[in-house]
């Protein structure tokens, strides 16, 4: 059963998000322009008050100019400034009760400003897409922004009609009128915000293999001439899925996509049933794969089983970079524990400054928090063994599905996988700065013939 918990603001960023209400529903509605960058759309959203009643809420939205909104189906007053909208509703909204707002907005969408640089809507040069990690959803929609709050989607867009759009889920319905096209998508698993992903450009969609009864559609969505590096570089997704599945339990949503932007990225970035990478990042030479299986282990830690506030972002990179030298041990490359001694090498030599539980906001993204996330994952391997510890991930997934968590949920799950205590083991790793030990335990998952090896 899947477990919420989010009883408060988020330490990190405190701005984002209102805990006093939780939304069940998003309904988009959205027309968008591709030359002018313009944005023009209606929000439908079903949420439900908390313990107390609401004589006024928070939304989340960057810098539109908002046109009506309506709680309940009228009229409510509201202030929009910095990034929040304030809402309060002619009549106070009873504690425990269902309501709907209604949100309309309109302008030129772009991201929102964060440490890490623009967040969220990104205007390309022929086309847009979305990556919101963890704060730029309010860059082009209205929302309670704060990762535990997870809600159901439908996403309509009408864009003209030379482009494609790709969204997380499942696409219902797509209908041309005179030179525009309407698509419209479901997403009926539970959604972080932060994880809605969008592409809209000109893409040739192909399907990744053959899922077969009961298996899981892949496509991808590529610029015609990236196809033939394409087709080489994610040749092996299919099999990767297959391999996840056997260790961390059946894929927790309908339908993955990957998407290839023609312009270059940073990172590739994880959505829910949806990851977006660049151009930079498809060479023909299958240079990238790791990050192939980054982001789709992300599918089930980050996106399935989400954190209930930022300070727990390791559960979401390490078991993600984890898994990335799981695919490397069973696919005929180096073992986990090479890469695990390889990480430690590295991290011995870098600043011993970070508490991998409670990172601070500027450390989110430190890649010392992925390779030390991914070694605490190896740690507990090591400690429970093979059999325990993949029934301990699968035990993790099924339990928190759709759900969120704390490091501190995490502890308690596998500590009843383990003979002996791991009290030490969790605070070496989680609490204290320095670097603990490498765990010097060989562990290795029999290599299948199924997964053809590096190179082939």
């Amino acid at each position: 059963m899947a477990v919420q918990q989010a009883a408060g603001p988020d330490p990190y960023f405190p701005a984002n998000g209102d805990h006093r209400y939780r939304v069940h529903r998003y309904e988009l509605a959205l027309d968008y322009r591709p030359g002018p960058n313009r944005l023009a759309g209606t929000a439908r959203i079903n949420a439900i008050a908390g313990r107390a009643a609401l004589a006024e809420f928070q939304l989340n939205l960057a810098d539109f100019k908002v046109g009506r909104v309506r709680v309940e189906g009228r009229p409510a007053h509201y202030t929009h400034r910095g990034g929040r909208l304030r809402v309060r509703p002619g009549k106070a909204v009873r504690a425990g009760a269902a309501f709907t707002v209604e949100v309309h907005w309109s302008g030129n969408p772009k991201p929102v400003s964060s440490p890490w640089g623009g967040l969220g809507w990104e205007e390309l040069l022929d086309g847009a897409l979305v990556a919101s990690q963890p704060v730029g959803a309010p860059s082009w929609y209205p929302c309670n922004d704060r990762p535990a709050d997870k809600a159901s989607y439908q996403i309509s867009i009408t864009t003209p009609s030379a482009y494609a759009v790709v969204a997380g889920g499942r696409l219902l319905t797509r209908t041309t009128k005179a030179s525009t096209t309407t698509w419209v998508y479901e997403q009926p698993a539970p959604t972080s915000s932060y994880l809605v992903g969008l592409a809209i450009g000109k893409y040739q969609t192909v399907l990744l293999g053959d899922p077969g009864p009961g298996g899981v559609p892949q496509h991808g969505h590529i610029p015609a001439p990236l196809l033939p590096q394409f087709s080489r570089d994610f040749a092996r997704q299919p099999a990767m899925m297959e391999l996840f599945q056997e260790l961390f339990g059946t894929y927790p949503f309908e339908e993955y996509a990957v998407v290839v932007t023609e312009e270059e990225l940073d990172v590739p970035v994880e959505a829910q049933g949806l990851s977006l990478f660049g151009a930079n990042h498809v060479d023909g030479a299958r240079g990238w794969e790791r990050l192939i299986a980054h982001e789709l282990a992300h599918q089930w830690f980050g996106n399935s089983v989400s954190i209930a506030d930022w300070r727990h972002i390791w559960l979401n990179e390490g078991f993600a970079k984890y898994a990335e030298w799981l695919w490397s041990e069973r696919s005929g490359g180096p073992t986990a524990q090479t890469h695990a001694a390889a990480a430690h090498r590295s991290l011995s030599g870098q600043p011993q400054d970070l508490k991998l539980a409670d990172p601070g906001r500027k450390s989110m993204f430190d890649d010392r928090l992925y390779q030390r996330g991914g070694l605490v994952v190896h740690a507990v391997r090591c400690a429970l063994g093979d059999e325990a510890f993949f029934r301990m991930l699968r035990g993790w997934v099924a339990t928190h599905r759709g759900g969120s968590v704390t490091t501190a949920t995490f502890t308690a799950h596998a500590a009843r996988y383990a003979s002996e205590p791991l009290d030490g083991l969790f605070r070496a790793w989680l609490e204290e700065p320095a670097l603990p030990p490498l765990p010097e335990q060989e562990v290795r998952i029999p290599a299948r013939p199924s997964f053809p090896p590096t190179g082939v």
